[in-house]
């Protein structure tokens, strides 16, 4: 005899009331190993009950163990996937990931000017941490001048900061990294900056993992450090994407929330997501975080 399973669902269209989803844009590389990039990004998006668009940069040849190769979209390709979303779905927020050349920076920046996108997320992936170069050097300044200064808030780890603001100091103390904070986000005309302080080996030694928010929609600027238990794992791939996307997330649900009281969200998803991860082994390097674990957990 069959046995027959009630549905709770309601599928009467008439009665049904109409929903919309917060709508994230991720703009970055692909990685074919799932960690990284716009994987990444869709699956952080899609965790956090956001919709996820995307439009990519470049093709990568990667996996846990590093990146082989990049193939950079044309620019006129990269325009027509984000005008392909922006004009039909629209976008509560843009997350920016890789970005390879001047051309593409360019028009990624004129592309947010025209459609008036207040809320941008920018994580400014030069290389990875295998050695390859994602963004040319000679786009650097395009960035800074033309791109940063369009976005809410940046988010660079250490070495990315160094090279951003073309110097060798050492990037390491609380002061170090504040004071690095305040002079780019000077010289991107005032915008937010998290600086990342997972490459910071003097606190690793000390069991933690500090990061440090310049919010500069506080008053003439206010620092919030996020103080973390340094988590012992090899599952690190792709950590700065799933945290970039988690602002952009939270950016678009937590209305008139505080950017540190969003990045305070968005840590916390990030760190469940590394904690999680360290009982699985996906690939022979440094395998992905666990995006789903907040699903799981409720």
């Amino acid at each position: 005899m069959a046995q027959h399973y009630p549905l709770s669902i309601n599928n009467d269209i008439a009665t049904t009331t109409v929903k919309h989803y917060t709508r994230i844009l991720t703009i970055a590389g692909s990685d074919p190993s799932g960690g990284a990039g716009i994987q990444a990004d869709i699956k952080t998006i899609s965790a956090l009950k956001c919709y996820a668009a995307s439009a990519i940069t470049a093709l990568t040849i990667q996996n846990t163990k590093g990146v082989t190769a990049v193939e950079p979209v044309g620019a006129e390709v990269l325009e027509g996937q984000i005008r392909a979303v922006l004009d039909d779905i629209g976008a509560d927020v843009i997350k920016i990931g890789m970005l390879c050349n001047t051309e593409q920076v360019r028009t990624v920046a004129r592309l947010i000017r025209e459609y008036g996108i207040q809320n941008v997320v920018l994580d400014p992936v030069l290389a990875s941490t295998s050695g390859a170069t994602f963004l040319i050097e000679s786009a650097r300044g395009v960035l800074l001048n033309e791109l940063m200064p369009l976005c809410r808030i940046v988010t660079p780890n250490i070495p990315e900061m160094r090279a951003l603001l073309g110097n060798n100091e050492n990037v390491s103390t609380e002061e170090d990294m504040k004071r690095a904070t305040r002079e780019l986000s000077t010289l991107i005309g005032g915008k937010s900056v998290l600086l990342k302080g997972g490459h910071n080996s003097d606190s690793i030694k000390n069991g933690e993992v500090f990061d440090i928010l310049f919010d500069s929609e506080v008053g003439e600027g206010t620092h919030t450090i996020y103080r973390t238990k340094h988590i012992k794992t090899k599952n690190t791939h792709g950590t700065g994407c799933t945290l970039s996307s988690a602002i952009a997330s939270y950016m678009g649900t937590m209305h008139r929330a505080s950017l540190a009281s969003i990045t305070a969200k968005a840590k916390r998803y990030i760190s469940g997501a590394m904690g999680s991860a360290t009982s699985y082994k996906i690939g022979g390097g440094k395998g992905p975080v666990d995006f789903f674990w907040d699903i799981w957990w409720r």
